[in-house]
């Protein structure tokens, strides 16, 4: 009966362990979600801004919008109809497009 009087809590200890270990797992992958969902966003409005920007200034004024976004204009293109721009953005590792126009 003494060396199971030593055993006692041992159980508890290892619960205690393991349920920090999962709590540490949970911050980490919520962090990384996080970050990369902000990324997204913030792609997103970086095309967005960049698009509108570019009816009128052009290319030069997508890459300049990008660049105050904190974001790389990866392409711009006139079209695909008569007044509309396309554009792709990459803000750290997330790309987004958008496309606007100024046709009635």
């Amino acid at each position: 009966m003494r060396e199971s009087a030593r055993d006692d809590g041992q159980a508890a200890v290892a619960l205690v362990i393991m349920m920090a270990v999962l709590f540490v797992a949970l911050i980490v992958a919520a962090g990384t979600f996080g970050g990369r969902t902000l990324d997204r966003a913030r792609a997103q409005t970086a095309a967005d801004a960049a698009a509108l920007g570019s009816l009128d200034g052009g290319r030069s004024a997508a890459q300049r919008l990008a660049e105050a976004h904190d974001a790389v204009l990866v392409s711009w293109e006139p079209g695909p109809g008569p007044d509309e721009v396309s554009v792709v953005v990459r803000f750290g590792d997330a790309t987004a497009a958008a496309r606007a126009t100024d046709a009635p």
